[in-house]
């Protein structure tokens, strides 16, 4: 059995992102969830990762660039799994605790400057702390750190792979 090239490896990471974004899209438009603050902002994390693993794929680099790529993944991991972190840490805090609610997104584009809606965004809300769906007693913020971590984890591989 032939080990995989690193071009491989990363159209596997994409197809993954894929289908992580294509689950996310199917528990909003058929299941009905609607995305909290930090749910859009993981969604933008591998949206993020799933870029580079596209780049990467593509480009098709000598074993310097895969590294750098692989180093960029791991960056969009680590902040994915900072977000869902957070989101897991806000589902702890006891409800007397919790941010307020934000307004809807739309609202919020032509109220308020960007920076302020990412800083909003950043923090979560009490709608972050909220559980409305579970698979194997895991909520979908663990499901997302667990998900994350095997994006890092895959990075890291990549990056400290010894054979091109």
């Amino acid at each position: 059995m032939q080990i995989p090239s690193t071009r491989q490896l990363f159209l596997l990471a994409l197809l993954g992102c894929i289908g992580l974004l294509a689950v996310a899209l199917y528990l909003e438009h058929v299941v009905g969830l609607v995305p909290c603050p930090l749910c859009h902002v993981q969604r933008a994390a591998v949206l993020m990762f799933a870029v580079i693993c596209l780049l990467a794929t593509m480009h098709n680099p000598a074993r310097t660039g895969q590294r750098i790529y692989a180093i960029l993944a791991a960056l969009a991991a680590s902040f994915g799994i900072a977000t869902a972190g957070r989101q897991i840490w806000l589902q702890g805090l006891p409800e007397d605790q919790l941010p307020s609610c934000l307004p809807p997104f739309e609202f919020m584009l032509e109220a308020f400057p960007i920076q302020e809606i990412i800083s909003k965004m950043l923090h979560g809300t009490a709608d972050c702390a909220e559980i409305n769906w579970t698979f194997l007693s895991f909520n979908l913020a663990e499901l997302s750190m667990v998900s994350f971590i095997a994006m890092l984890l895959f990075s890291l591989f990549l990056a400290l792979r010894k054979r091109a």
